[in-house]
C-alpha cells in the first residue's frame, strides 16, 4: 500500500465549555469554575494527572473572565510591576520546585488580585501540599485556597474522550474501536490522545479508514 505524505500540523481542539464532558472524577473542579466570580477568595488551584483536562477547564475559565494566561515556568523572568493589569489570571502547570523569584512574583500576584477584587486559577500536575512553598506568606496562602482535584478517568470518560479526540480532528469512529482502545491503552487521558494522534498520522499517510485492524497494529507497535 503507498503512503501519503503527511505534514505535522496541529490540528485545533474543540475547547469551549460545551465540549469539557463532566464526570464525578472532575465535578469538583467544574463546579468551582462555575462559581467564579463568587470565590472566597483570589486564588482556586486546579490539579491532576496530564491530560487530564486541567487546561481545558482553564481555557473555559480565561473565556468568561479574560483571563491573561501566565506559564507557571516564565513567573520567574518577569519583572516586578510588569504583569499585565488584569481582572483575573491563569497560571498554568505550577511545577515544584519553584525558584524564589517565582513564589515571590506569585505572591505579589496573589496580593495584588485579594487588594483589587482579582482571581487567580492555577493548574498543577502536583497536589499543593507538595510544592513545598520556602515563602511562607506564599505557603500560607496556597494553603487556604481550595484545591479541586480531577481525578482519573472511569471507563464511560475516558470512552467519551476517545470519541471526542477522534471528532476534534473531523474522524467519526464507530463503537467497536473505542471498545478495543478502551481494553487496551493506559488508563489516562494522555494515553488516549497519543493514540488517537497515532491512529490518524497512519490513517492519513496509508490512505487507510481507522478500523480495529489499524488501531491494532498501532498499538502492537507501540508495545
Amino acid at each position: 500500500m503507498s503512503r501519503q505524505l503527511v505534514f505535522d500540523l496541529p490540528h485545533r481542539a474543540a475547547l469551549g465549555m460545551e465540549d469539557f464532558l463532566v464526570a464525578d472524577s472532575n465535578r469538583a473542579a467544574v463546579a468551582w469554575i462555575d462559581r467564579w466570580p463568587e470565590w472566597p477568595g483570589p486564588l482556586v488551584i486546579v490539579h491532576g494527572p496530564e491530560g487530564c483536562g486541567k487546561t481545558h477547564l482553564a481555557h473555559v475559565w480565561q473565556a468568561r473572565s479574560g483571563a491573561s494566561v501566565i506559564a507557571a515556568a516564565a513567573l520567574a523572568g518577569i519583572e516586578p510591576g510588569a504583569l499585565p493589569r488584569r481582572f483575573a489570571f491563569v497560571i498554568e502547570d505550577v511545577s515544584p520546585p519553584l525558584a524564589a523569584s517565582a513564589e515571590r512574583q506569585l505572591f505579589h500576584l496573589y496580593d495584588v488580585a485579594a487588594g483589587s477584587g482579582a482571581h487567580v486559577l492555577a493548574t498543577s500536575k502536583v497536589s499543593p501540599a507538595h510544592w513545598n512553598v520556602a515563602l511562607p506568606d506564599l505557603a500560607s496562602r496556597v494553603g487556604a485556597a481550595p484545591q479541586p482535584a480531577i481525578g482519573a478517568p472511569d471507563d464511560a470518560l475516558l470512552a467519551a474522550v476517545i470519541v471526542k479526540l477522534f471528532a476534534d480532528r473531523q474522524l467519526k469512529v464507530g463503537e467497536e474501536i473505542v471498545t478495543y482502545l478502551l481494553a487496551r491503552i493506559e488508563r489516562s487521558f494522555a494515553a488516549a490522545r497519543r493514540i488517537v494522534a497515532a491512529i490518524d498520522a497512519a490513517a492519513l499517510a496509508e490512505n487507510r479508514k481507522v478500523t480495529v485492524a489499524l488501531a491494532r497494529a498501532i498499538l502492537e507497535e507501540r508495545t
